[in-house]
């Protein structure tokens, strides 16, 4: 056995061991295990994935872990192009900053959080309206992956509210992951078969959670234009002390200068002397 599979091996049964509320992963097959599926939950509220159920794929390579594996999603999500691989830290768009420590645990929690971030013209990344990010996370619980056998072609809904049923018979606190699931998906119109499109009422979106703080704010700014600077005296020079370091630096050179005058005096007086003994 090759150590990349004894690594595989190992993270696959991790993973059934300590699973994990926010996502199930597993290879397609027992026979391959360089390629993986996994179904991922949307970031929380007030995140525009909120409520989505994400499905993708990881591609291993043969010297996995010394190489990162590639990611890519097959759910649309208005976050990352569909089946196109992802420009990322932990992909293999860039070997330079994987860690062989890293595994496929890791990478999916850091793809969960990465799904909030810009952009900004990466490789396989998209940048849409929030309105239709929120469209695709509607969507995205009613997806299917029709050559999956992990989920056998059924809903990411479904496939989440399983996993979530193993999660709790493993001692894992899903910690009302599935109640905000579907709070996230109340809000966003998906309850009781409801499509909210373009028509759809934003009010309870929970973005507008910060905007009671504006006028308090407000507040603030105006009391502190209204509100007169306080008037402090000036504080005194110490215009003294600094002649007396002055002068207390320049002394000792005046001293010396004064020593060796005289000494140059003496000297030449003496010489002046020798000289008239010695003409005498």
């Amino acid at each position: 056995m090759s150590p990349s599979t004894r690594r595989l091996l190992k993270e696959s049964t991790d993973l059934q061991t300590n699973p994990s509320p926010y996502f199930h992963a597993a290879p397609v097959s027992d026979t391959n295990l360089f390629d993986w599926h996994f179904t991922l939950l949307g970031p929380p509220a007030p995140s525009p994935y909120a409520g989505g159920i994400y499905h993708g794929r990881i591609t291993l390579p043969p010297t996995y872990p010394l190489r990162p594996p590639s990611f890519r999603f097959l759910t649309p999500s208005g976050r990352f192009e569909v089946n196109r691989e992802i420009c990322l830290s932990i992909s293999g768009h860039h070997e330079e900053t994987w860690q062989p420590a890293w595994g496929i645990r890791t990478a999916l929690i850091a793809l969960r959080s990465f799904m909030d971030g810009d952009a900004k013209g990466q490789v396989g990344g998209l940048d849409v309206a929030d309105e239709v990010r929120r469209r695709y996370a509607r969507e995205s619980r009613a997806w299917r992956c029709d050559g999956c056998e992990g989920s056998k072609g059924r809903e990411n809904e479904v496939v989440m509210r399983e996993w979530w049923g193993v999660c709790r018979e493993r001692g894992v606190v899903v910690e009302g992951e599935e109640d905000k699931s579907e709070a996230a998906a109340a809000d966003a119109g998906i309850s009781a078969g409801v499509d909210a499109g373009a028509g759809a009422d934003t009010s309870q979106i929970p973005q507008a959670e910060v905007q009671p703080q504006q006028p308090q704010q407000q507040q603030q700014l105006q009391q502190q234009q209204h509100t007169p600077p306080a008037t402090r005296p000036p504080p005194p020079v110490p215009a003294a002390p600094a002649a007396a370091a002055a002068t207390s630096q320049d002394t000792p050179w005046l001293d010396r200068a004064i020593i060796g005058v005289i000494i140059a005096l003496v000297a030449m007086i003496l010489r002046r002397l020798t000289r008239d003994m010695d003409m005498d």
